[in-house]
């Protein structure tokens, strides 16, 4: 009779050292926090600081030819980005938040798509001789912005988006005269009081 072959022996994992398992466990650890924290480095003085630039826009865009309003506001997105970048970067370092964590990409990501919107109709509006639905375009997609954004922050921030979003609605159905008015009130108006409350709130 023909012997049966004998049994292979399977190899032995090898064994994975301790202080190996325990970094995975914390890498994991930490990033399992980071995606499911809230990004906290929205500035509030920054935000503040915002609206006064906002509210200076509106009182010296008052009278002004429609081509020096609309280049008066276009600057000043410009440099109101700016102190807020400025504000978020200062403020990610006061309270240990890395602007690229898991919670700041979403932030940053949630908040492009209505921004590059809102880019895109401007040039087209502008283009179209249609200026007088900017004031409640402009206000509507930077509350849907802040909206999509916040949903990753604070509670108060989407909170803002929603107040923007109001104030457009309404300004894409007003005389454009209003609209201004509702521009001062949102941008700088609800910058300023809602940076105020963040500050005191949240911190900076």
């Amino acid at each position: 009779m023909m012997s049966s072959p004998a049994p292979q022996r399977q190899a032995r994992p090898v064994p994975v050292p301790i202080e190996i398992k325990a970094a995975a466990d914390l890498r994991y650890i930490r990033q399992t926090m980071e995606r499911a924290s809230s990004f906290t480095a929205v500035p509030g003085w920054g935000g503040v600081g915002m609206g006064l630039v906002a509210l200076a826009a509106a009182l010296a865009s008052i009278g002004a030819s429609v081509e020096n309003w609309f280049f008066t506001w276009i600057g000043t997105a410009v440099v109101a980005t700016m102190i807020g970048g400025i504000a978020m970067g200062r403020k990610a370092r006061q309270v240990n938040v890395s602007l690229w964590s898991a919670s700041g990409q979403r932030f940053v990501l949630s908040l492009l798509p209505p921004m590059i919107a809102a880019g895109t109709i401007t040039v087209a509006l502008y283009g179209s001789a249609n200026v007088d639905l900017l004031p409640g375009t402009w206000l509507l997609l930077y509350g849907t912005g802040v909206v999509t954004g916040g949903t990753y922050s604070v509670r108060i921030v989407p909170v803002l988006g929603m107040c923007f979003m109001i104030l457009g609605a309404v300004g894409l159905f007003t005389s454009f005269a209003v609209a201004q008015g509702l521009m001062a009130a949102g941008f700088g108006g609800l910058h300023v009081i809602f940076g105020w409350i963040i500050a005191r709130r949240h911190g900076g």
